[in-house]
Protein backbone atom coordinates (compact mmCIF):
# COMPACT_ATOMS: atom_id res chain seq x y z
CA UNK A 1 0.00 0.00 0.00
CA UNK A 2 2.69 2.11 1.43
CA UNK A 3 4.50 1.74 -2.40
CA UNK A 4 1.95 2.05 -4.69
CA UNK A 5 0.75 5.34 -2.53
CA UNK A 6 4.76 6.55 -3.18
CA UNK A 7 4.66 5.25 -6.89
CA UNK A 8 1.42 7.59 -7.33
CA UNK A 9 1.70 10.72 -5.49
CA UNK A 10 5.87 10.82 -7.46
CA UNK A 11 3.48 10.92 -10.96
CA UNK A 12 1.71 13.74 -9.21
CA UNK A 13 4.93 15.70 -7.95
CA UNK A 14 5.62 18.79 -9.41
CA UNK A 15 9.14 20.68 -9.72
CA UNK A 16 7.63 23.47 -8.17
CA UNK A 17 5.39 24.10 -4.95
CA UNK A 18 1.53 24.92 -5.11
CA UNK A 19 -0.02 28.13 -4.01
CA UNK A 20 -1.27 26.39 -0.42
CA UNK A 21 2.04 25.10 0.29
CA UNK A 22 3.92 28.58 -0.59
CA UNK A 23 1.40 30.48 1.42
CA UNK A 24 1.81 27.75 4.72
CA UNK A 25 5.36 28.49 4.45
CA UNK A 26 4.86 32.23 4.44
CA UNK A 27 2.19 32.19 6.98
CA UNK A 28 4.71 30.32 9.41
CA UNK A 29 6.82 33.04 8.39
CA UNK A 30 4.40 35.83 9.56
CA UNK A 31 3.18 34.43 12.56
CA UNK A 32 7.30 33.61 13.70
CA UNK A 33 8.22 37.57 13.15
CA UNK A 34 5.08 38.49 15.02
CA UNK A 35 6.19 36.29 17.97
CA UNK A 36 9.72 37.49 17.52
CA UNK A 37 8.92 40.96 18.24
CA UNK A 38 6.70 40.33 20.89
CA UNK A 39 8.56 38.18 23.39
CA UNK A 40 11.61 40.02 22.65
CA UNK A 41 10.49 43.58 22.88
CA UNK A 42 8.50 41.81 26.51
CA UNK A 43 11.56 40.50 28.19
CA UNK A 44 13.45 43.80 27.13
CA UNK A 45 11.13 45.80 28.43
CA UNK A 46 10.56 44.00 31.54
CA UNK A 47 14.71 43.75 32.29
CA UNK A 48 15.22 47.58 30.92
CA UNK A 49 12.42 48.72 33.68
CA UNK A 50 14.28 46.86 36.46
CA UNK A 51 18.09 47.62 35.21
CA UNK A 52 20.03 50.21 33.45
CA UNK A 53 22.76 47.13 33.03
CA UNK A 54 23.27 47.08 29.00
CA UNK A 55 24.78 43.53 28.95
CA UNK A 56 22.47 42.34 31.08
CA UNK A 57 19.56 43.29 28.95
CA UNK A 58 21.32 42.62 25.70
CA UNK A 59 21.89 39.25 27.17
CA UNK A 60 18.54 38.53 27.97
CA UNK A 61 16.73 39.90 25.03
CA UNK A 62 18.97 37.58 22.65
CA UNK A 63 18.57 34.55 25.02
CA UNK A 64 14.68 35.16 24.30
CA UNK A 65 15.19 36.06 20.98
CA UNK A 66 16.89 32.33 20.12
CA UNK A 67 14.48 30.55 22.68
CA UNK A 68 11.92 32.37 20.69
CA UNK A 69 12.83 31.29 17.30
CA UNK A 70 13.60 27.48 18.52
CA UNK A 71 10.25 27.54 19.74
CA UNK A 72 8.59 28.67 16.83
CA UNK A 73 10.33 26.45 14.65
CA UNK A 74 9.50 23.25 16.33
CA UNK A 75 5.89 23.82 17.05
CA UNK A 76 5.91 24.33 13.60
CA UNK A 77 7.80 21.02 12.43
CA UNK A 78 5.61 19.20 14.60
CA UNK A 79 2.13 21.15 13.59
CA UNK A 80 2.74 20.97 9.80
CA UNK A 81 3.87 17.09 10.51
CA UNK A 82 0.80 15.96 12.13
CA UNK A 83 -1.19 17.69 9.08
CA UNK A 84 0.91 15.74 6.53
CA UNK A 85 0.72 12.46 8.09
CA UNK A 86 -2.83 13.57 8.26
CA UNK A 87 -3.15 13.76 4.62
CA UNK A 88 -0.83 11.02 3.61
CA UNK A 89 -3.79 8.60 5.66
CA UNK A 90 -6.25 10.09 3.68
CA UNK A 91 -4.96 8.69 0.58
CA UNK A 92 -3.74 5.43 1.85
CA UNK A 93 -8.03 4.97 2.58
CA UNK A 94 -8.90 6.44 -0.62
CA UNK A 95 -6.58 4.21 -2.16
CA UNK A 96 -8.49 1.15 -0.23
CA UNK A 97 -11.82 2.39 -0.67
CA UNK A 98 -10.98 3.06 -5.04
CA UNK A 99 -10.33 -1.02 -4.44
CA UNK A 100 -13.58 -2.07 -2.24
CA UNK A 101 -16.15 0.38 -2.94
CA UNK A 102 -15.43 2.32 -6.75
CA UNK A 103 -19.18 2.74 -7.45
CA UNK A 104 -19.60 4.96 -3.81
CA UNK A 105 -16.32 7.19 -4.79
CA UNK A 106 -16.97 7.51 -8.01
CA UNK A 107 -20.75 8.54 -6.68
CA UNK A 108 -18.86 10.76 -4.93
CA UNK A 109 -17.35 12.73 -7.40
CA UNK A 110 -20.84 12.80 -9.17
CA UNK A 111 -21.97 14.75 -5.93
CA UNK A 112 -19.50 17.18 -5.94
CA UNK A 113 -20.37 17.90 -9.52
CA UNK A 114 -23.89 18.21 -8.91
CA UNK A 115 -23.57 20.60 -5.95
CA UNK A 116 -21.96 22.81 -8.72
CA UNK A 117 -24.51 23.08 -10.76
CA UNK A 118 -24.19 20.16 -13.04
CA UNK A 119 -26.86 17.97 -14.26
CA UNK A 120 -26.91 14.45 -12.91
CA UNK A 121 -26.09 12.68 -16.55
CA UNK A 122 -23.18 15.41 -17.20
CA UNK A 123 -21.56 15.22 -13.49
CA UNK A 124 -21.96 11.03 -14.29
CA UNK A 125 -19.79 11.83 -17.36
CA UNK A 126 -17.53 13.86 -15.67
CA UNK A 127 -16.72 11.55 -12.44
CA UNK A 128 -16.52 9.03 -14.97
CA UNK A 129 -14.27 10.67 -17.38
CA UNK A 130 -11.84 11.70 -14.42
CA UNK A 131 -11.96 8.40 -12.60
CA UNK A 132 -10.57 6.45 -15.69
CA UNK A 133 -7.66 9.12 -16.01
CA UNK A 134 -6.89 9.76 -12.43
CA UNK A 135 -9.05 8.08 -9.88
CA UNK A 136 -7.26 8.69 -6.92
CA UNK A 137 -6.23 12.32 -7.82
CA UNK A 138 -9.65 12.91 -8.66
CA UNK A 139 -11.21 11.54 -5.14
CA UNK A 140 -8.59 13.46 -3.04
CA UNK A 141 -8.92 16.54 -4.48
CA UNK A 142 -12.95 16.05 -4.94
CA UNK A 143 -13.19 14.91 -1.06
CA UNK A 144 -10.60 16.66 0.88
CA UNK A 145 -8.99 19.41 -1.47
CA UNK A 146 -5.71 17.64 -1.44
CA UNK A 147 -3.34 17.74 -4.59
CA UNK A 148 -1.60 14.45 -4.40
CA UNK A 149 1.77 14.21 -3.57
CA UNK A 150 1.54 18.56 -2.34
CA UNK A 151 1.88 17.65 1.10
CA UNK A 152 3.02 20.48 2.85
CA UNK A 153 6.54 20.46 4.15
CA UNK A 154 7.22 20.38 8.00
CA UNK A 155 10.66 21.54 7.35
CA UNK A 156 9.99 24.79 5.42
CA UNK A 157 7.72 25.73 7.63
CA UNK A 158 10.11 25.29 10.69
CA UNK A 159 13.00 26.98 9.13
CA UNK A 160 10.68 30.07 8.17
CA UNK A 161 9.48 30.38 11.38
CA UNK A 162 13.12 30.17 12.53
CA UNK A 163 14.30 32.63 10.37
CA UNK A 164 11.62 34.91 10.73
CA UNK A 165 10.93 34.66 14.40
CA UNK A 166 14.86 35.91 14.79
CA UNK A 167 14.78 38.43 12.16
CA UNK A 168 11.54 39.95 14.04
CA UNK A 169 13.23 39.71 17.19
CA UNK A 170 16.28 41.74 16.01
CA UNK A 171 14.26 44.57 15.59
CA UNK A 172 13.89 45.76 19.40
CA UNK A 173 17.03 43.74 20.59
CA UNK A 174 19.31 46.63 18.48
CA UNK A 175 16.75 49.22 19.29
CA UNK A 176 17.18 48.39 23.01
CA UNK A 177 20.88 47.67 23.40
CA UNK A 178 22.34 50.41 20.62
CA UNK A 179 20.64 53.11 20.23
CA UNK A 180 21.97 55.93 22.32
CA UNK A 181 20.54 56.40 25.71
CA UNK A 182 18.10 59.39 24.95
CA UNK A 183 16.48 57.77 22.26
CA UNK A 184 16.52 54.00 23.65
CA UNK A 185 12.94 53.69 24.98
CA UNK A 186 11.15 55.80 22.31
CA UNK A 187 13.75 54.31 19.56
CA UNK A 188 12.32 50.45 20.69
CA UNK A 189 8.76 51.75 20.74
CA UNK A 190 9.26 53.14 17.15
CA UNK A 191 10.54 49.84 15.80
CA UNK A 192 8.09 47.38 17.21
CA UNK A 193 5.17 49.40 16.35
CA UNK A 194 6.19 49.90 12.70
CA UNK A 195 7.24 46.13 12.56
CA UNK A 196 4.33 44.85 14.04
CA UNK A 197 2.35 47.16 11.69
CA UNK A 198 3.92 45.15 8.62
CA UNK A 199 3.51 42.08 9.86
CA UNK A 200 -0.07 42.98 10.30
CA UNK A 201 -0.49 44.10 6.81
CA UNK A 202 1.54 40.70 5.71
CA UNK A 203 -1.04 39.02 7.55
CA UNK A 204 -4.29 40.57 6.22
CA UNK A 205 -2.90 39.84 2.72
CA UNK A 206 -1.98 36.63 3.00
CA UNK A 207 -5.18 36.01 4.39
CA UNK A 208 -7.42 37.76 2.34
CA UNK A 209 -8.46 39.73 5.70
CA UNK A 210 -9.23 43.38 6.46
CA UNK A 211 -5.78 45.40 6.21
CA UNK A 212 -6.75 48.04 8.52
CA UNK A 213 -8.70 45.81 11.30
CA UNK A 214 -5.31 43.72 10.81
CA UNK A 215 -3.02 46.28 11.54
CA UNK A 216 -4.76 48.32 14.31
CA UNK A 217 -5.38 44.83 16.29
CA UNK A 218 -1.47 44.43 15.72
CA UNK A 219 -0.69 47.60 17.38
CA UNK A 220 -3.46 47.81 20.33
CA UNK A 221 -1.24 43.89 21.09
CA UNK A 222 2.17 45.61 20.80
CA UNK A 223 1.14 48.28 22.89
CA UNK A 224 -0.14 46.30 25.41
CA UNK A 225 2.60 44.05 26.00
CA UNK A 226 5.28 46.38 25.65
CA UNK A 227 2.66 48.42 28.67
CA UNK A 228 2.27 45.13 30.69
CA UNK A 229 6.07 44.28 29.99
CA UNK A 230 7.27 47.86 31.48
CA UNK A 231 5.35 47.42 34.87
CA UNK A 232 6.36 44.38 35.37
CA UNK A 233 9.93 44.88 35.44
CA UNK A 234 9.25 47.67 37.25
CA UNK A 235 7.99 45.67 40.67
CA UNK A 236 11.86 44.67 40.42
Amino acid sequence: MAENEAIVAKKHQKEHQTMDEKLNTLRAGVLGSNDGILTVVGVLFSVAAATTNQFTIFIAGLSDLLACAFSMASGEYASVSTQKDTEKSVVHKEMALLKSDFEGELQAVQAFYQQRGVSAETSMAIAKDLLSKDALGTVVSVKYDIKLGHYMNPWNAAFSSLFSASAGGVFPLVAMTFLPNAWQWPGTIIAVLLSVTLTGFLSAKLGHGLVKTAIIRNVIVGIITMFIHYYVGQLF
